[in-house]
């Protein structure tokens, strides 16, 4: 009988002591009621009977996932004292408990003073995940040279401890190295680790090779569909995650939450909404309506589509409502201009006990921002730290510049930029950039243009935003010198677009488009709005003749098309919801408000930063866009 089997008999003889004891912890641990799992382990020790190697596993893990360093140092002593420290699988997990309690340390220690764990790969696999967990990358490579040095095996699970910290930003070259090993060992085929050099791929931006894995991958869970469907929606391109979703439900796999939740963020970027209403379905089908998670996905959705009303429903039918939830709320009326609301569910939201977070003050300054609500903006900007211990980001910033930018308190905005202990991003200039346009102010914008294309120097948008000041300001040579610059550093304006969604289908319209089936019918339309919105009577002279600059200097815009195509084909009690990739300018701006009063329909339009409600010729925004 060889020593193995004697030390298993032995285990086997202690385990039949207390039996039930195991058996219980086992299944508490298993089923992840790990609190319970340590409470049968005391139950265990106050009636007299003794862990084992069959026990301690079961219990250090429910420390682990409970993160209890205290008690799991108990635990090592209650295993040093009955002699199972060298057994693999309970140094394991003493290993494995260290990492996850941020006791890297203590783990890396247990591991050295055990020499039989240097001849075990599951005792290195346990260190090299705690060092992963705990971002400690260098210490990652060198324990896998070890590895190899010494003639470990290395595994699947090898690799994933491996992968894991590749994803960090800056790491992808490691990742690439750690991919191409995979490959040459076979270790590709493993599935866990197709799917985690995939994260690592779209977690590091670089989608293209994600789907190149992807797409090679020889068999793929709906794990491996839910990496690129997130892969895609976290890296913004929605509408290759609408195509991949319609791809994996043809292929016979049943989205889970996951899979919804990416479906639903990708609607809400698009303003998909019939695709939106479709996921909603499904999650009454597939029994998901209670879960939280898609819950804020809806509300966020049907903000973002145009259906505020359908976001609040769902908002309010919710049993328990998080802070995500009331940020989704509070920045749907937020970007529907409805700031007075906004604020009212943010006061709400503190009376009931939630604390706010930095991405909820980020919505409810973005809000009073759109609605003119200076002095509120300012109160909550004041007591984000004093008050909740949350220190302003460059996203917090970017809102009070837009703030007290759109104000006309644009020195104020400077000194605000010129004080903050964050380094300025270019959102940030771009705001005051924003700002100095609406006021046009040409040196301060000349200013936060220098230094936004320092930042960003291949947004286009913020070259067409400094040609608009220029315009504004009539200085002809200023508009020669951005177009110069453009040309020189071969940038191209991004193409101007607008959408409807009619029938399921979405009609999508460029400027100047004569693409669209019922191209004809659209311009006769078109003309007859213009000539109408030209004729309108009871309109001053000064106005009128600026309505006439709008309405002839500027051509044939994307929202025009839509607008035309979209009373074309809806009836006259339907609310037309318009989707633009840019913000709408003043001639489009103009000429939709005063065609809602001709035809008395109400348009609702959501640009690059928020929405437009037109109806008998006003707009929601009250000009304050």
């Amino acid at each position: 009988m060889t020593m193995k089997t004697k030390l298993y008999h032995h285990l086997q003889s202690t385990t039949t002591k207390n039996p039930q004891w195991n058996t219980l912890l086992r299944e508490a641990a298993n089923k992840s009621l790990f609190t319970k799992a340590l409470s049968l382990y005391l139950h265990m020790l106050r009636s007299g009977a003794s862990p084992n190697a069959f026990t301690f596993p079961f219990a250090i893990k429910s420390c682990a996932a409970l993160s209890l360093p205290i008690t799991g140092k108990q635990l090592h002593c209650h295993v040093f004292k009955t002699g199972c420290l060298l057994e693999p699988f309970v140094q394991t997990s003493l290993i494995s408990m260290y990492g996850k309690c941020s006791l890297i340390d203590n783990a890396r220690k247990l591991f050295d003073e055990n020499p039989q764990s240097r001849k075990l790969t599951v005792c290195y696999n346990s260190l090299l995940s705690g060092y992963a967990l705990n971002s400690r990358v260098k210490d990652v490579v060198v324990l896998f040279c070890e590895m190899r040095e010494l003639g470990v095996e290395i595994n699947g699970v090898t690799m994933l401890g491996l992968v894991q910290p590749c994803g960090i930003p800056g790491n992808l070259g490691l990742g690439m190295c750690v991919h191409g090993f995979c490959v040459k060992f076979g270790l590709d085929m493993d599935s866990s680790v197709g799917n985690c050099l995939l994260t690592m791929y779209v977690k590091s931006g670089e989608i293209d090779c994600g789907r190149k894995l992807f797409d090679e991958m020889p068999r793929k869970g709906l794990i491996t569909w839910n990496a690129m469907i997130n892969g895609y929606a976290q890296n913004g391109l929605a509408n290759n995650v609408l195509e991949l979703y319609k791809e994996m439900e043809s292929k016979g796999f049943c989205p889970d939450p996951l899979t919804l939740v990416g479906v639903l963020s990708s609607c809400a970027h698009l303003g998909a909404l019939s695709v939106g209403k479709e996921v909603e379905r499904k999650m009454e089908g597939f029994g998901f309506s209670s879960n939280p998670f898609l819950n804020n996905a809806l509300v966020n959705m049907y903000a973002r589509c145009g259906n505020l009303k359908k976001a609040r429903d769902i908002f309010d039918g919710m049993p328990v409502k998080s802070v995500v939830s009331w940020t989704a709320i509070i920045g749907g009326y937020g970007m529907h201009g409805q700031g007075e609301v906004a604020v009212e569910l943010f006061d709400e939201m503190i009376r009931g006990g939630i604390k706010p977070d930095g991405t909820a003050f980020v919505s409810v300054l973005s809000a009073c921002s759109h609605a003119g609500l200076t002095n509120k903006g300012l109160d909550y900007f004041g007591v984000m730290e004093r008050k909740y211990g949350l220190r302003p980001g460059a996203e917090h910033y970017s809102c009070m510049v837009d703030l007290l930018g759109r104000a006309g308190r644009l020195n104020e905005a400077r000194e605000l930029i010129e004080s903050m202990q964050v380094r300025a991003d270019g959102a940030l200039w771009g705001a005051l950039l924003g700002a100095c346009k609406i006021h046009r102010n040409v040196e301060l914008a000349e200013l936060a243009f220098e230094q936004v294309i320092e930042l960003e120097p291949t947004n286009t948008g913020y070259y067409v935003l400094l040609s608009n000041v220029y315009t504004e300001a009539g200085n002809l040579e200023g508009i020669l010198r951005v177009r110069m610059l453009m040309r020189k550093r071969k940038l191209k304006k991004d193409p101007g677009c607008s959408y409807v969604e009619f029938k399921g289908r979405v009609h999508l319209f460029f400027a100047g488009d004569r693409n669209h089936p019922q191209t004809n019918e659209i311009y006769k339309k078109l003309n007859e709005l213009e000539n109408l919105v030209k004729d309108l009577d009871g309109c001053k002279k000064n106005d009128h003749e600026r309505r006439e600059e709008y309405l002839n200097s500027m051509g044939v815009h994307s929202e025009k098309l839509a607008v035309a195509f979209a009373l074309l084909n809806t009836r006259k009690e339907t609310e037309i919801i318009i989707i633009k990739n840019l913000r709408i300018c003043g001639d489009c701006h103009l000429f939709i408000k005063l065609v809602s009063k001709i035809v008395d329909r109400q348009f609702v339009v959501r640009d690059a930063t928020r929405f437009h409600h037109f109806k008998n010729g006003f707009c929601s925004c009250k000009e304050y866009w």
